[in-house]
């Protein structure tokens, strides 16, 4: 069976003071009817732009290559009008930030009907009734009245809420969610969760989870992307990234995420800052902050590809990354940070 999605080689530029940027260079991904992929990385790694590039919806300044197939359709070849016939209905995104993405002027229940009456052809008091279900469905309390509120007169959680419901109410077949359960408290988070589940059994939606969260990740993923720089480095199974991961940014990334099993110690960091787009360093991007830098890592940039046990990683170093032999190479980069 053919993926449902198929990305090949997307490059995402950015023109900006006479200068291009690399967001996202050489990213890859094939996606499966009703999977669950996590893509985490920290800020600035270029997450969101490369699915912002495959709905298109960069900034103006931005020009997105390669190629994103659904249903043999290539997304970046189609004019605005023919995409619009696959974005809110096949293929949707909830964004983070809610305040910015609903219109201020608009009640929400005008906003949300708008959708089922442009991508399913239901008259307004269908779409309404549809619209008032599904915000009932993704834990707001009286839906019917906060569908005559305007964004603004909603908190910020129940913003995100309404941003959910938007995005699930044509059940689109591939979903991307962009850090859904930022504003959300533990309680509401758990109940999207579920309805993420839901969407992917019932309904055989392929999920994509843009996250900072590896609780999230580790509860609700299939497979898991790490992005670092604009890059895919490491890609695989959820349970062999946690337990085995094999390049130095995913082993970097947990070992300095609390855990209930590390509970008295110190947590172990990245040193350093992600490095800057417009001036990335030879070699692997992540060389300046990695604690198993070799020298072949200043000079060359290591392919995605498969190496240990077959895993597709981005990585020269195949030894086993431990915690001990972070902490003494972290030493050496930064004393202030070894965990005592």
């Amino acid at each position: 069976m053919a993926p449902i999605l198929e990305v090949r080689d997307l490059n995402v530029t950015f023109a900006l003071h006479k200068r291009e940027i690399h967001a996202v260079a050489g990213f890859d991904l094939t996606l499966e009817k009703g999977e669950t992929l996590a893509v985490v990385g920290e800020s600035g790694s270029g997450k969101t732009q490369a699915f912002l590039a495959m709905m298109g919806l960069l900034a103006r300044n931005g020009a997105a290559t390669g190629s994103v197939l659904f249903e043999g359709a290539d997304l970046l070849k189609l004019s605005p009008s023919d995409l619009d016939r696959y974005r809110g209905r096949d293929i949707a995104m909830i964004f983070q930030d809610p305040m910015t993405s609903l219109n201020p002027s608009l009640r929400i229940g005008t906003q949300l009907k708008e959708v089922l009456v442009r991508h399913r052809g239901m008259s307004r008091d269908q779409a309404l009734k549809r619209s008032i279900e599904m915000l009932e469905r993704v834990g707001i309390p009286e839906p019917a009245r906060r569908a005559r509120a305007y964004p603004h007169e909603l908190s910020g959680g129940m913003r995100q809420r309404v941003m959910i419901a938007m995005a699930l109410l044509c059940e689109p077949r591939v979903l991307i969610a962009d850090e859904p359960t930022t504003a959300l408290d533990v309680t509401v988070q758990a109940q999207m969760l579920d309805l993420f589940r839901g969407l992917t059994r019932d309904f055989g939606t392929a999920l994509v989870i843009i996250t900072h969260d590896l609780g999230v990740v580790a509860g609700l993923a299939d497979r898991m992307m790490v992005m670092y720089a604009g890059r895919p480095v490491e890609v695989g199974p959820v349970d062999d990234l946690f337990y085995d991961p094999r390049h130095p940014y995913t082993f970097g990334l947990l070992q300095s995420t609390p855990h209930v099993e590390r509970v008295g110690g110190r947590l172990v960091p990245i040193v350093g800052m992600p490095p800057s787009l417009a001036e990335l360093p030879p070699g692997c991007a992540f060389n300046p902050r990695c604690p198993f830098v070799m020298e072949v890592c200043l000079r060359e940039r290591p392919l995605l590809v498969p190496r240990v046990r077959g895993r597709p990683t981005a990585c020269f170093y195949e030894r086993e990354l431990t915690v001990g032999a972070a902490i003494a190479e972290v030493a050496k980069l930064d004393p202030e940070t070894v965990p005592t």
